[in-house]
């Protein structure tokens, strides 16, 4: 195992650490490998009860995405890297959603994008007043994946829709609302959470000695921010429509102070991207299974990361700062279903992605 990712089994209880601090734990692909690799040791192994991931103490990121300039400079060449990325963190994901044994993220911090994608298949993900969660990839022109075509498609309401489409961050007792947390602890319990976890791990039944304990420990996060009762009335009312121009439209009917603020993030984002995921979301809302959904994600992957809009986006948003992508086609009017479908078609046979 490399440095980036720590690991550890003792006493029935299998860690993963997240230690890449400067660049508050992104994934790279040799990450997500060594990862892969410790899941599928302690899998099989009769000792291991409950896997724990966290992030280096210290650091204000759980797992703040994926290696981006790394994924930017391959796209801008033959893109092999960025597909063996995309690859391997995808069959992590499935991995990790498939595990048999409970699975327990504390994501105390920025969670977003690849972060995202190693949290949410945990059956117990422990939010603190340090989390701040989103899926901001519409701002770079990339896409909600690691599942987000599955997770964002099951959130209550439209909740997902709008969080896909605006980036928008969210904090704990938001998180609560729209089930990306099970439970939300303040930092300074954090101790008897891991003593907990840890106890659990020496049970005859780990997840019901989880669930309980966890329980026992979860306190109030207060009142939400954005996933108010008007707030999730508005979302529903806004993003509930059959097409990106129908929310845009919909929104400029609202005529209000939340409707303008939707609509002025909105436009700042890559219009290919915003109807590559409202598309991803619609159909993952049908998937028969998560491997389905990844694969679906995968193909997206496979161009998205090669076309002019990820390529801009990133230059102008982490690159040069300028924070002026020149996104084309420039309108929604301009993105065609023939665009989408060609980023949404099956791969060749041998360049598809397919689970572990």
């Amino acid at each position: 195992m490399t440095d980036e990712i720590l690991t550890s089994a003792a006493n029935g209880l299998a860690h993963i650490t997240l230690n890449r601090p400067q660049a508050l734990h992104a994934l790279n692909t040799h990450m997500c490998a060594n990862m892969t690799e410790a899941l599928l040791q302690w899998r099989d192994d009769d000792s291991v009860r409950v896997v724990l991931i966290d992030h280096a103490p210290g650091t204000r990121g759980f797992c703040a995405g994926g290696d981006i300039r790394f994924l930017a400079e391959s796209g801008a060449g033959d893109g092999k890297g960025a597909r063996g990325f995309f690859y391997t963190e995808y069959q992590l994901n499935h991995l990790l959603f498939t595990y048999p044994k409970p699975v327990v993220a504390l994501i105390d911090g920025v969670t977003m994008g690849g972060g995202v994608g190693i949290s949410m298949p945990a059956r117990f993900r422990i939010a603190t007043e340090n989390t701040t969660y989103a899926m901001p990839e519409t701002g770079i022109g990339l896409f909600p994946d690691v599942g987000g075509g599955w997770y964002l498609a099951r959130k209550p309401e439209q909740i997902g829709m709008w969080l896909a489409l605006t980036g928008a961050r969210i904090k704990a007792a938001d998180c609560l609302i729209a089930g990306v947390a099970t439970h939300y602890m303040p930092t300074e319990i954090l101790g008897p959470a891991r003593a907990q976890i840890a106890g659990a791990a020496q049970t005859h039944d780990p997840a019901a000695a989880l669930q309980s304990g966890l329980d026992a420990l979860c306190e109030s996060a207060g009142k939400p921010k954005e996933l108010s009762e008007e707030g999730v009335f508005n979302i529903t009312r806004a993003f509930s429509h059959d097409s990106v121009e129908a929310i845009v439209t919909a929104l400029e009917e609202m005529n209000s102070d939340w409707a303008r603020a939707q609509l002025a993030t909105l436009a700042t984002k890559s219009p290919q991207t915003l109807k590559v995921a409202f598309r991803q979301l619609r159909e993952g809302a049908r998937m028969q299974s998560f491997a389905d959904e990844m694969r679906q994600e995968y193909r997206i992957a496979a161009r998205v990361v090669q076309r002019h809009d990820f390529l801009e986006g990133v230059r102008a948003l982490i690159v040069d700062k300028d924070n002026k992508p020149q996104w084309n086609p420039p309108t929604l009017a301009g993105v065609t279903d023939a665009i989408l479908d060609e980023i949404f078609a099956p791969l060749a046979a041998d360049e598809e992605w397919s689970p572990l």
